[in-house]
């Protein structure tokens, strides 16, 4: 082919890019688009059951932070802000002791170290999007949303359906979170410690993890996490938390890695091989 006729040809168009292929080259959908998008009411559905423990768990922390006596301004733009029961229970009495700001802090990110795990499942799924996306997406990250995510979305790849759902959790997650909160901020003094709120969530969050165990992989790690949160239980700052979540992800490779070889070396096991 002449100089000419290369001039003249049309380029190849370039290869088309899986989506979100590229660290960072996604922006979120619009609101609009994320709450009409059918996998949004998927997500506020699949929600409904555990919203019950949700209630349950928002009620304590509201309770909890009237009781610490924590002025009714304070202990709203505290369950405004702080996404994380957890958290602000760890964080009450150190508050009421006069403990220094720094060890407050230390100590809820002590709790939710579980959280730094989380995020690195989901990277793959909003790898895509730009930091303050990212950012608000965190925000929003939470235990049940984080369970019934990854059992919609096992494959850790980024798709286009992915935020609404996720959207469809957070908007039922969330809300019901605030509401409960701020009626057991409101109500603290007329809520009765025999109702055992606190166990009830717990119930239903064992409930929505006994969902999920669907092999051996899975039963083994659920098994030792049990095993470790016990054997733990007097770490400071919760830590037996952490403890529980390090040991079942590690059980949980070693016996992904041991199945894959044996599956590449059961071939040459069998007879005729």
């Amino acid at each position: 082919m002449s100089a000419l006729d290369s001039a003249g040809a049309e380029e190849a168009p370039p290869p088309a890019q899986a989506y979100g292929e590229v660290a960072g080259d996604l922006s979120l959908p619009p609101l609009r688009e994320i709450v009409r998008h059918p996998e949004f009411l998927r997500g506020a559905r699949d929600t409904a059951p555990v919203a019950v423990g949700i209630a349950a768990w928002a009620l304590v922390s509201g309770v909890a932070m009237t009781k610490a006596g924590l002025p009714l301004a304070l202990a709203l733009l505290m369950t405004w802000t702080v996404f994380a029961g957890s958290a602000q229970l760890t964080a009450l009495p150190l508050m009421l002791s006069g403990a220094p700001l720094w060890v407050i802090w230390v100590a809820a990110a002590c709790v939710n170290l579980r959280f730094v795990i989380f995020s690195s499942f989901w990277r793959p799924y909003f790898a895509p999007y730009g930091l303050r996306q990212r950012l608000t997406l965190g925000y929003f990250s939470g235990d049940v949303n984080y369970v019934l995510f990854m059992k919609r979305f096992p494959e850790p790849r980024a798709t286009p359906e992915q935020v609404p759902y996720y959207g469809g959790l957070v908007a039922l997650n969330w809300t019901t979170w605030q509401v409960f909160s701020m009626l057991g901020v409101v109500l603290a003094h007329q809520i009765p410690a025999s109702w055992g709120l606190g166990f009830a969530g717990v119930l239903v969050l064992l409930g929505l993890v006994a969902s999920m165990l669907s092999g051996a992989a899975t039963w083994l790690a659920a098994a030792v996490a049990a095993f470790a949160a016990v054997a733990t239980y007097a770490a400071p700052l919760r830590l037996n938390i952490i403890a529980a979540i390090v040991a079942a992800v590690a059980v949980g490779m070693v016996y992904e890695s041991a199945e894959r070889a044996y599956a590449r070396q059961r071939p040459a096991m069998e007879p005729g091989a």
